[in-house]
């Protein structure tokens, strides 16, 4: 490839991860351990693969430009998975922020000023729920939260 058509490549790729124009997608910070608050939803009575946990976090999403969209992640992911020791919570915490932040990075680093926000959301949600299940198998993320979780809400704090 000539010394041409690089530079034009480089130059498209440039104004299309919104560096040129500063309409970037910007998610600040990352998800802690301690942002995912389990509560158990049904106890694990045998000493056989069982019980459920759930917990609830929202996402602020946002724009350079102002433009905001919270993603609600409603994680839930078995006490006991089929295969494995129960799962204390400590973990099933370490885990999830895991695979939350390495999700976040592969869906947020594609992203382009033209994405929608809330498609960005839904990769995000489904790009998690596969690598947390592929951690603990059985696991999930959805849209929703269980009515009996307390929602962290991330992003930066007021003074």
């Amino acid at each position: 490839m000539d010394a041409t058509k690089w530079a034009v490549y480089l130059g498209l790729a440039w104004l299309l991860t919104g560096c040129a124009m500063r309409t970037g997608t910007v998610v600040e910070g990352s998800l802690q351990p301690r942002h995912f608050r389990f509560v158990t939803v049904i106890e694990q009575t045998e000493p056989e693969p069982g019980g459920w946990r759930e917990a609830c976090v929202h996402v602020p999403l946002r724009r350079d430009t102002g433009e905001i969209f919270k993603c609600t992640l409603g994680i839930g992911l078995p006490i006991h998975a089929k295969g494995s020791e129960p799962i204390p919570v400590e973990l099933a915490q370490r885990i999830s922020a895991n695979c939350a932040n390495l999700a976040a990075q592969a869906v947020f680093s594609a992203t382009t000023p033209v994405t929608a926000l809330g498609l960005a959301c839904e990769e995000f949600r489904t790009t998690f729920g596969t690598a947390l299940d592929a951690a603990i198998l059985g696991s999930r993320v959805r849209q929703q939260c269980h009515p009996a979780t307390f929602p962290f809400k991330s992003g930066p704090r007021k003074p």
